[in-house]
């Protein structure tokens, strides 16, 4: 059961590394970029790893794999956000369709 429960992690992972990169393609500005590349991370590769530990169970390869998750949980949104909020201060432009700029909305776009 947890073969199948863990190749079924993976396969969402992959699926969801897949779909992420799609959208690196798709997307129009280097913020909607970001965001879809935080979700490949946090969703995509914690899946993968997620996988790994359930194929492996509580071995060296597993405490590894949950260490990994939890190192990547802390990590990507933090530097996912330090590269917009540098990316908008240093007055990267949003895609013209962007409805609304809430820094710049708020006069927090200097340093």
């Amino acid at each position: 059961m947890n073969n199948l429960l863990g190749l079924i992690f993976i396969s969402i992972g992959i699926l969801a590394d897949i779909f992420a990169c799609l959208g690196l393609l798709r997307f129009p500005d280097v913020y909607n970029r970001l965001q879809v590349s935080t979700k490949c991370v946090t969703l995509g590769t914690c899946g993968i790893f997620f996988g790994v530990f359930l194929e492996s169970g509580f071995t060296a390869l597993g405490i590894k794999s949950l260490l990994i998750i939890l190192f990547i949980l802390l990590t990507s949104p933090v530097s996912a956000h330090a590269l917009s909020r540098a990316a908008h201060k240093s007055a990267v432009k949003l895609c013209e369709k962007s409805v609304c700029d809430k820094y710049k909305e708020d006069g927090n776009n200097k340093g």
